[in-house]
């Protein structure tokens, strides 16, 4: 659903994140970026989660489960200190389920736009990297749903905003987005809506990096930032100084999830859901969100090809 920065961005942000948590800077929440992750949950096959898998599925390598992820976007997934190891929520989830299956996980780095190709050709058993479920993706692939896709709004963490989540509340705010973005088209119709209603029009602003909204944020030349709720959420918890006041479905007016996916009609789309339920039911699941500030996106159950958003 999302894009994402180039390989040597993300190792470079990354390091550059390793610096901020490194002893003697104040942050909010530390995260493991190392390659190691010794914190990372594990589990045990569970046998009915495995024996769900078709007889005649046969998997890119004999016991292992081959998925693909682009490592562009912490929390969901980047690269560790060492710029080669891919680490984050995706890449946690899926050892989960690797586990449950009773399988070994080999991860595929690849960029965002060319999983579709990569799975749909053969080259990895499944996908797990913030793709949204859309009826138009639904008819190449099936989807195991894990996760909200969420925009968020966050503002510095002593303003006196409280709460965005409706298009009234933005009305006389300046609010940074990007430029194109869905983001940008949800601010722009609630801003419509609410100069029909004679309330106070909107301002919004676009700058080129993290860096600088931070700063207009901080400074005082903008009220919020809107953008993908992970990112947001991420930032906040390491630099202390954002907080979340709302959040919008990726999808708004309708509800928008992101999910594993794979090949339509393989067969593992609902072994995987499985897995997942089993993950959700035994607070594994919760404790990966946990792991990376990410509780806000929990969905109470995974899905086999849900309603996915249409095609605009």
């Amino acid at each position: 659903m999302f894009g994402f920065m180039s390989r040597r961005a993300a190792a470079a942000l990354v390091l550059g994140l390793a610096a901020a948590t490194a002893p003697g800077v104040a942050t909010a929440q530390s995260f493991d970026l190392s390659p190691e992750q010794p914190g990372r949950p594990r589990a045990e096959k569970v046998e009915a989660i495995a024996a769900a898998v078709p007889k005649d599925f046969r998997f890119i390598e004999d016991g292992v489960l081959t998925v693909a992820i682009a490592p562009g976007q912490p929390p969901i997934a980047t690269y560790a200190t060492d710029a080669r190891t891919v680490i984050g929520a995706d890449p946690d989830l899926i050892q989960l389920v690797a586990d449950l299956l009773g399988l070994k996980l080999k991860i595929v780095a690849v960029a965002w736009a060319d999983w579709p190709l990569g799975l749909s050709s053969g080259k990895y058993d499944a996908v797990i990297s913030n793709v949204g479920v859309t009826e138009e993706r639904k008819q190449r692939f099936d989807f195991s749903t894990y996760r909200k896709g969420l925009h968020g709004f966050y503002v510095k963490s002593g303003s006196p905003i409280t709460a965005i989540r409706e298009p009234k509340d933005i009305a006389g705010l300046r609010i940074i987005t990007s430029s194109g973005t869905i983001q940008e088209k949800i601010l722009l119709e609630w801003d419509r809506q609410n100069r029909a209603q004679g309330l106070a029009p909107a301002e919004l602003q676009y700058y080129d990096d993290e860096a600088a909204w931070n700063l207009a944020v901080q400074s005082g030349r903008a009220d919020a930032m809107f953008s993908v709720n992970a990112a947001l959420a991420y930032q906040a918890a390491r630099e202390g100084n954002l907080k979340q006041v709302g959040t919008v479905s990726a999808g708004w007016p309708l509800t928008a999830e992101t999910g594993i996916t794979t090949r339509r009609g393989s067969g593992l789309a609902d072994p995987l859901t499985a897995a997942l339920n089993e993950l959700i039911a035994d607070g594994r699941y919760a404790a990966v969100l946990a792991r990376w500030n990410l509780t806000a996106e929990a969905v109470d159950r995974s899905r086999t090809n849900p309603p996915g958003l249409p095609k605009f």
